[in-house]
């Protein structure tokens, strides 16, 4: 692959990962054109993909390869001369700068300044006379370059899947210098060979190095596409993130929406309008993701659905649980309800059995659903017994931050009313300490375990995705009345494209 094509892996990558379609697309009518899900990439994140992709290029500079280069020109005096240059590699490749230009409702423009690589090979020729060849010749040679590379970057949607244009593509040649047998001086030879085969050399050059940065395009489109999908796809549960509108171009930041349908085996969700609006994002950060209030809601009737809003706890987990408070009444209310059976020999399962009810406010998260407990005994040898019941509504309030590549939610605040209640310790439910105590262990140890435990979930669920990989700074999740809002800075994940290279390169 060749080494110019390469240069534009940073660039290609964040593009293709937030802009999925372009203006070949035919986007249904309302209402599949609402939008659930909006990413914003601003100018920053172009300029630092520009400064970290050195390695990247290096790395995959070091595995270029080029055809030969065969040729044959009419010399005077001396017949047809015939030359081939093979082994072709290149050596001591620099950058001086590269510039990402984003225009308006058009395209992305992108300008690599002098490119200087030292191309190094086999230079084989001969003379051919009127009636025979009379003489063949094999000489090593090195030709010196500075290139600028300009790209003009459209992005095109095919079988509803997004691929760069990069055909418009311009190659400019300030220095193409030939040596021959490491001879720095012109001699005969080199002035022979240096028009007619830098002037070839130029042309193949810009045929590959056009071509390439397609076909590097093309991969990295692959890749990230894959990466995405199975991102947003776990077992029966996927989101639909193709686009619901063409993407927007602006001079500070690339922005595309997306559907944010959530899929369950052979059901869908329907957007019925769309709250988003260009203001809601600024500028200030590197990337931006803006989700709906019924995406959020969708996937959390999904998570229901498919049996996934279910803890069970037991062992010192339990213990902690029950013993919150070291009182009287609380010493009671255990005693009553395990019978002294030990912890371990004990199992308490929450599960919802109602479809959580999602409302973004700028206070955080408000759930609301029907809750059951189950405390049951497991005694050596025999049938489980349950010992505890209880359904309860719970309304809870959640702010969710992200960092040390964990995602934590913490309780704000929360209220809690017992529907039923079942214990067997107190059949006739005439002991009030009970309920009071279970009441204020659910508020006080019972939401931040559960809690807890999704966010732990959902952080195991996006590590399997491979978020951890990445170096994530200062995120920010904002709720507002209707959405929410992640805004943070990046690291470019060069490592990604290094293994990617290793496997399909």
């Amino acid at each position: 692959m060749c080494w110019a094509g390469r240069m534009m892996l940073g660039t290609f990558t964040i593009l293709l990962v937030l802009v999925h379609a372009a203006a070949a697309c035919e986007f249904g009518p309302f209402p599949y054109r609402a939008t659930g899900i909006v990413c914003r990439m601003t100018k920053p994140a172009a300029l630092l993909l520009n400064q970290e992709t050195a390695q990247v290029i290096q790395a995959a500079f070091r595995n270029a390869k080029f055809p030969n280069i065969t040729g044959e020109r009419s010399m005077r005096f001396l017949g047809r001369v015939a030359y081939g240059l093979s082994n072709i590699q290149v050596n001591d490749l620099s950058i001086e700068r590269s510039e990402v230009e984003l225009k308006e409702d058009d395209a992305i423009y992108i300008s690599i300044k002098n490119v200087t690589a030292l191309f190094k090979g086999t230079l084989t020729y001969g003379y051919a006379g009127a009636w025979f060849l009379q003489l063949f010749h094999s000489v090593d040679f090195e030709i010196e370059s500075s290139i600028d590379l300009q790209l003009n970057i459209d992005l095109m949607c095919q079988k509803e899947q997004v691929t760069p244009d990069a055909s418009d593509c311009y190659l400019t040649f300030h220095k193409l210098t030939l040596h021959l047998q490491g001879d720095k001086q012109p001699g005969w030879l080199k002035q022979l060979f240096t028009d007619f085969i830098s002037f070839t050399l130029k042309l193949v050059l810009k045929r590959e190095v056009c071509k390439e940065i397609n076909a590097v395009a093309q991969t990295l489109t692959n890749f990230v596409l894959n990466l995405a999908a199975n991102f947003v796809r776990d077992k029966d549960i996927i989101v639909d993130i193709s686009l619901a509108s063409d993407p927007v171009i602006k001079a500070s930041y690339i922005e595309s929406h997306h559907k944010g349908l959530v899929l369950y085996q052979n059901s869908s969700s329907l957007l019925s309008d769309s709250v988003f609006s260009p203001s809601l994002l600024t500028e200030s950060r590197m990337l931006y993701f803006w989700l709906s209030e019924h995406s959020l809601s969708s996937l959390a009737a999904a998570a229901f659905l498919d049996g996934r809003l279910v803890l069970n706890l037991r062992g010192e987990k339990l213990q902690e649980l029950f013993e919150m408070e070291d009182t009287e009444v609380q010493r009671k209310a255990v005693q009553m309800i395990f019978q002294g059976t030990s912890y371990n020999d004990s199992v308490a399962k929450v599960w919802s059995l109602s479809q959580p009810q999602i409302s973004l406010q700028p206070e955080g998260t408000v759930v609301r659903s029907l809750v059951a407990l189950e405390v049951s005994i497991l005694p050596t040898g025999e049938e489980p017994l349950v010992a505890l019941y209880m359904e309860k509504e719970i309304t809870v309030t959640v702010q969710a931050t992200y960092a040390e590549k964990k995602l934590i939610l913490q309780p704000v605040d929360s209220s809690v009313e017992i529907k039923v209640f079942k214990c067997t310790a107190d059949p006739s439910g005439e002991d009030p300490s009970i309920q009071s105590f279970l009441q204020n262990m659910i508020l006080v140890a019972g939401i931040p375990e559960l809690t807890s435990s999704i966010g732990s979930a959902l952080t195991s669920l996006m590590n399997s995705k491979r978020l951890d990989l990445f170096d994530i700074i200062n995120p920010e999740i904002i709720t507002r009345k209707g959405y929410v809002i992640a805004q943070l800075d990046f690291g470019f994940p060069s490592h990604l494209l290094l293994n990617l290279f290793d496997k399909s390169l």
